[in-house]
């Protein structure tokens, strides 16, 4: 589809696109992984995943900083913004609260974990990536901010929620 095919969707099959965008991102991320885990083992598959994020997140969190024009230190407001625009904003339930200088964010259903268990797999020890992940991505949106697990698999904290992420902005 050209971007001419495009402009002639009206707004809901936009946004219908994007959601088909991010799942099939999504998709091919879990795939990959999967092909890593079947080979080679969680630990190696781990490792690799980790590098993948350590690289990607810091691509997504600058490319989305531009097309918001977020200032270099944005705040956690900034981050609020830039959190929703990630790729698979659309596709988890979550919630932010911004208390002080915290932020947490909350992944209600997450779609990872929810496919891997209706596939009876076992859940993704994410907890490790995504340290990685949301660290990365908030200090591109504003070096001040740090993240860090409270809640995520394998140490799950919070039963009510897939994970909970914590982010605090140093003065």
């Amino acid at each position: 589809m050209d971007y001419e095919n495009m402009e002639a969707l009206p707004r809901e099959k936009l946004l219908e696109l994007v959601s088909i965008y991010a799942k099939n991102w999504l998709a091919m991320d879990g795939l990959w992984f999967q092909a890593a885990e079947r080979q080679f083992g969680m630990d190696v598959a781990m490792d690799h995943d980790e590098e993948v994020w350590r690289r990607f997140t810091q691509i997504e969190a600058n490319r989305i900083k531009a097309f918001l024009g977020l200032p270099d230190r944005a705040g956690l407001e900034g981050l609020e913004k830039a959190l929703s625009f990630r790729l698979y904003a659309c596709l988890n339930k979550d919630s932010i609260e911004i208390e002080g200088n915290t932020l947490l964010y909350r992944v209600h259903s997450c779609r990872v974990q929810d496919a891997r268990s209706r596939k009876r797999m076992l859940f993704h020890p994410c907890k490790r990536v995504g340290v990685v992940e949301y660290d990365g991505f908030a200090r591109v949106i504003d070096d001040r901010i740090t993240a860090e697990a409270v809640s995520c698999y394998p140490d799950i904290t919070d039963e009510s929620c897939a994970c909970v992420w914590k982010f605090t902005l140093k003065p």
